[in-house]
């Protein structure tokens, strides 16, 4: 694949604060950690591969805006363009020594993403997708959804709100639906990579709620690029905005969004 010069500026940050995360990993018992909340956590290693990726795409783009799931928001004088980060997504699995994280940004121009990139230390594995370019991993293997066509020959990938009643008790609902009509369910704890092992074809479904843009945002266009359909649980293209994400193909995630608004209602 031929990258545009944007896309090799985040490929660069993403792997430099991966590097930095697998150096951290490796002491993870040694880091310190403080609470957040309910199953959230925040450590000194995300805090520093933010402070990474932050620093090499402010370097190229300094008018830029940023959204940031540990710094937020800042403003910055070009109002077209905002880099979306998640240094860390799967911050539990990395603290409890589970090899499954990853760090990802996403270019949104104009209210449109446009570029993205899912780095996966641990594997070496970089997901980076532009629009109308396709989705690729390691800048050499094309992505494409997979091609399945009836739910019972379907992987699915799964959230589970462990923040709120509320949210188990409904996935809970939507588990015990689902999981008879499809071949399997995987939970990763990582968003950012159900998405794009979803672009790869790994997984044929994923659906999940409560995300934040950072989760979505960078693996929403992978699946757009590998010729995948993601929507909110409306079958609305708003998942970025409300937090909510069903993705598959054409056929399955219909199948998908159907039996969840049965679910709904």
């Amino acid at each position: 694949m031929a990258a545009s010069a944007l896309l090799n500026i985040m490929v660069k940050a993403a792997q430099k604060a991966g590097r930095s995360l697998t150096r951290d990993f490796g002491e993870v018992e040694n880091l310190q950690v403080s609470k957040k909340g309910p199953a959230d956590f925040v450590s000194n290693a995300d805090l520093k591969a933010e402070e990474i990726i932050h620093a090499e795409l402010i370097k190229a783009r300094p008018t830029y805006s940023f959204l940031m799931e540990e710094g937020g928001e800042i403003k910055g004088s070009d109002g077209q363009h905002r880099w979306i980060i998640d240094p860390l997504d799967g911050t539990t699995n990395f603290l409890h020594g589970i090899p499954m994280f990853a760090s990802c940004i996403a270019l949104e121009r104009n209210g449109e993403i446009v570029a993205s990139v899912i780095y996966n230390p641990i594997m070496e594995e970089t997901f980076t997708a532009e629009r109308g370019g396709g989705a690729w991993l390691n800048e050499r293997k094309r992505l494409r959804v997979a091609g399945r066509r009836k739910l019972v020959d379907c992987v699915a990938a799964a959230g589970i709100n462990s923040r709120s009643a509320a949210g188990t008790a409904r996935e809970i609902k939507q588990l015990a639906h689902i999981a008879p009509s499809v071949a399997g369910i995987r939970r990763s704890g990582s968003a950012c990579l159900d998405l794009a092992w979803l672009a790869a074809g790994r997984y044929d479904l994923y659906w999940e709620a409560d995300l934040k843009p950072w989760d979505i945002a960078p693996g929403s266009l992978l699946i757009k690029e590998a010729g995948g359909f993601i929507s909110d649980f409306a079958g609305k293209p708003n998942s970025i905005v409300n937090g909510e994400v069903v993705a598959g193909n054409e056929l399955v995630q219909g199948a998908l969004l159907k039996a969840l608004k049965k679910i709904s209602t």
